[in-house]
């Protein structure tokens, strides 16, 4: 008798009515959520807008969905297209069957559509997200333990799951290794170590994915190993195995490439943004009066001689102009200096003089 183990729900959909809720599904929507979310985060860090990548991920994610469901049907032919088959059951996404090989390769091919369409570099925009498809695909593997499936082979550890038996698909009750709850806490691992090192080495030019690709290939070679599901298989090895393998390998290539071509990080990820947010804050700094930040700037008017003072004229001078003063002691002192006279006593004599008598000196 097993002494703990992990149950499995005792169904996979509720319904609201007529309205069906699966499990499935949901656990999909809220990994898309997620990893958006995050790669929301990381954009804007990087000097991107805000709300750019759920623009991008609305084509990336029908793509992706897409890819997933045809790599599923494609690699897994039998129930649909094989003998005794249902080919409209491959339009059934809710029963589960979605390949994050064709997933991530369709999903891409929609994000490059996206980012033409605004300008942006796709590696740029992948390093972003691929901390948060990592986490996107944990939360959407709980989707496999609502539909019990692709569990691992026999075993009485204590976390083992319970699957119950289901004659009509062949299904055998027991305990088994939960893999989805392995390539859960795996893709946690993975987003973790994607944004350390990429903290860390400051990854760019599509290196932050390549780490992303390679090390969650690396775990699902090993958890793939330990299914007992039925696939193809290529010299006795399953077939995700070999795909998880040369996926592997295509990814650290291009790592180790790109880091000669291109090292570093990108300076601008997304033209115009850094304006565009510089022009927000302008406008956010003004007041109602148009006044930015409430500072005015205030220019000095040059000093300039009072025109009665120039023109010899005996009205009242502005003698409250002290830099008017200064300017016309400057001219005496320089006129003193030319002829060789004491400015001083010709100032004395100037001030004797009757007021608009003007001074008899020449020049």
């Amino acid at each position: 008798m097993d002494l703990a183990f992990i149950p499995s729900p005792s169904t996979g959909v509720v319904y609201l009515g007529p309205v069906p809720l699966r499990g499935y599904a949901f656990c999909i929507i809220i990994g898309v959520f997620v990893g958006v979310w995050l790669g929301n985060r990381r954009w804007v860090q990087r000097g991107g807008r805000s709300g750019t990548v759920a623009d991008i991920a609305v084509w990336a994610v029908p793509f992706g969905l897409v890819g997933g469901r045809l790599y599923h049907v494609i690699t897994t032919y039998e129930p649909y297209f094989g003998p005794n088959g249902h080919p409209l059951d491959a339009f059934k996404v809710w029963q589960g069957g979605l390949g994050i090989w064709g997933a991530v390769a369709l999903g891409a091919v929609g994000a490059w559509i996206g980012c033409r369409r605004r300008g942006i570099p796709l590696p740029a925009y992948a390093d972003a997200l691929a901390p948060g498809l990592a986490l996107g695909q944990a939360i959407g593997r709980w989707g496999n333990w609502f539909n019990q499936e692709l569990y691992g082979k026999p075993t009485d550890v204590p976390w083992a799951l319970k699957i119950s038996s289901d004659p009509a698909i062949g299904r055998i009750g027991g305990t088994y290794h939960p893999t989805f709850l392995y390539e859960c806490l795996w893709c946690i691992g993975v987003a973790a170590l994607v944004i350390w090192a990429d903290k860390r080495f400051r990854l760019g030019h599509g290196r932050a994915f390549a780490l992303y690709v390679a090390a969650y290939c690396a775990g699902r070679a090993w958890i793939e190993y330990m299914r007992v599901d039925e696939a193809h298989h290529i010299l006795g090895v399953r077939l995700n195995v070999w795909t998880a393998v040369i996926v592997f390998v295509l990814a650290v290539a291009y790592f180790v490439i790109s880091a000669k071509k291109a090292p570093g990080r990108e300076a601008v990820v997304e033209p115009g943004a850094q304006l565009a947010e510089g022009e927000e804050g302008d406008e956010g700094t003004r007041d109602g009066d148009g006044v930015d930040g409430g500072t005015v700037s205030v220019e000095k008017a040059s000093p300039k001689p009072s025109s009665k003072a120039a023109s010899g004229d005996g009205g009242t001078d502005s003698g409250d102009d002290k830099a008017a003063e200064a300017a016309t002691g400057s001219a005496t002192d320089a006129a003193g200096d030319a002829t060789g006279e004491d400015p001083a006593e010709e100032s004395a004599e100037d001030a004797a003089k009757p007021a608009g008598s003007g001074s008899t000196k020449k020049s």
